[in-house]
Order: C-alpha cells, then sequence, then structure tokens
C-alpha cells in the first residue's frame, strides 16, 4: 500500500511540476485566462485547470531576407539586414501578437524598404548605419506594444544592377583621374614658379648664370657616354677677338 501511495505521488510530481529555466519566463493560464508570469525554478502548475508557456527571454538574431528596393533617385537595389532584440515582457510577446519571431521580421523587412525609398543612392551607400538607426527606431518604437526590445539592426549588404556597378566604376575612376591631373598641374606651377624665382636671381647676380652653365657641364660629363655639345657665349668669343687686336 505504501508503495502505490509513492509511485501516485511520484506521478502526480511529474505532472505538476513545471521547471522554468534561468532564461525563460512561464507564463501560466489558469482555465484560459492569464494568471501570472513565473521566474525561473520548480513551479506547481495544476493540471487540466491550468496551462504554462515557456517565454525565451535571451537575445535573438534574426536575418532579414532581400529586400528589392528602389532609392529616392530610381535606382534599384537588393537589401538585407539582421534586427537582434528581445523579449522584455513575456506576456505581452504571447498574449499580444501570434507569432512575435515573424511578426517582427516582416515589420523589419517593411520598415527597410521604405527608408531605403527615402533616400538616394549615395546616401544609402554612405550613411548606413543612420539608416539602420532609423530602422531600429522605428521597429523598437512599434514592437515595444508587444513586449519586445530591438536592441541593434545592421545593413550587412547593399546590392546594385550590374550596369549600375559599371557606372560607379567608371566614376571613381574619372574621379582619380580627377585628381591626378590636378596634383600634377599644381606641381608643375609650384615647378615653374621656382624656376621664375631662379631665373631672377640668376639674372641679378654678375656671373651667377655662367656658374650655373659649367656646373650642368660638369654634371654631364661625369657619364661617358654622352657627348657634349657646349654653344660657347658671345661674350667669350668677343674677348678673344679682344687679345688679337
Amino acid at each position: 500500500m505504501s508503495w502505490s501511495i509513492v509511485i501516485l505521488v511520484i506521478v502526480l510530481l511529474v505532472f505538476v511540476l513545471k521547471q522554468v529555466n534561468e532564461y525563460e519566463r512561464g507564463i501560466v493560464f489558469t482555465m484560459g485566462r492569464f494568471t501570472k508570469a513565473k521566474s525561473a525554478g520548480w513551479r506547481i502548475v495544476v493540471p487540466v485547470f491550468q496551462r504554462m508557456v515557456k517565454i525565451d527571454m535571451r537575445v535573438k538574431a534574426v536575418d532579414v531576407p532581400d529586400q528589392k528596393a528602389i532609392t529616392r533617385d530610381n535606382v534599384s537595389v537588393t537589401v538585407n539586414a539582421v534586427i537582434y532584440y528581445q523579449v522584455a515582457d513575456a506576456a505581452k510577446a504571447f498574449i499580444a501578437v501570434e507569432d512575435f519571431r515573424y511578426a517582427i521580421s516582416q515589420f523589419a523587412q517593411t520598415t527597410m524598404r521604405n527608408i531605403v525609398g527615402e533616400v538616394t543612392l549615395d546616401e544609402l551607400l554612405a550613411n548606413r548605419e543612420q539608416l539602420a538607426n532609423r530602422i531600429r527606431e522605428i521597429v523598437d518604437k512599434e514592437t515595444d506594444a508587444w513586449g519586445l526590445k530591438v536592441h541593434n539592426v545592421e545593413l550587412k549588404d547593399v546590392a546594385l544592377p550590374a550596369d549600375m556597378e559599371r557606372t560607379i566604376a567608371k566614376q571613381a575612376e574619372a574621379e582619380r583621374e580627377k585628381r591626378a591631373v590636378i596634383i600634377k598641374s599644381e606641381g608643375e606651377i609650384a615647378s615653374a614658379e621656382n624656376l621664375a624665382k631662379a631665373a631672377t636671381v640668376l639674372a641679378q647676380a654678375p656671373g651667377a648664370l655662367h656658374l650655373r652653365t659649367l656646373q650642368s657641364i660638369n654634371d654631364i660629363s661625369s657619364d661617358q657616354s654622352n657627348t657634349v655639345v657646349f654653344a660657347v657665349p658671345l661674350e667669350v668669343l668677343r674677348a678673344f677677338d679682344g687679345t688679337r687686336k
């Protein structure tokens, strides 16, 4: 008789005691009506009259699939993202929306398409972090009524049509060539200014031009393979004529 009672008690405990893990909350319904949310531990749930649903409270990552959108300047792009959220109120998350995982994914997709449609392609490529923050703010505000908290949204990839990628590549190449021409022209201007200053100094100093000429000849003659044709200044020739007389 005593063994029968022990077995009966064990069977009742199996059906009555429910374990709630540390990362979960137990939502208890008594005769179909929400009663309370239970924290971690062993909890008594009366069969038939009560039912408990466990809600995971950990941060979850939802991969928002590729979404085709058109930017404000009529460029077709494909964008995907990942959203990190957490259940803040277990009762709301289970009662207010049928499937909060599916609901937040769908709402994030719609919001992402709307945000992309409000900006140009250049703004989308240059301000991805700001756009992700706008998406996070909108989704977080809307899902607050569902008992959810959105921690972060990351735009993973922005895919462009093949012809648009080629156009952007040509534009970037043209921009690099433009900068190279500007830098080269600035260097030529600086070189011309320095030459003009050097010519002024040589013209003002007596004999400076001849010394510079001799220095140039010395530099050229250091290589034996060079053939130097030296044009003698008229002043030197006139000096020779004077000695003959």
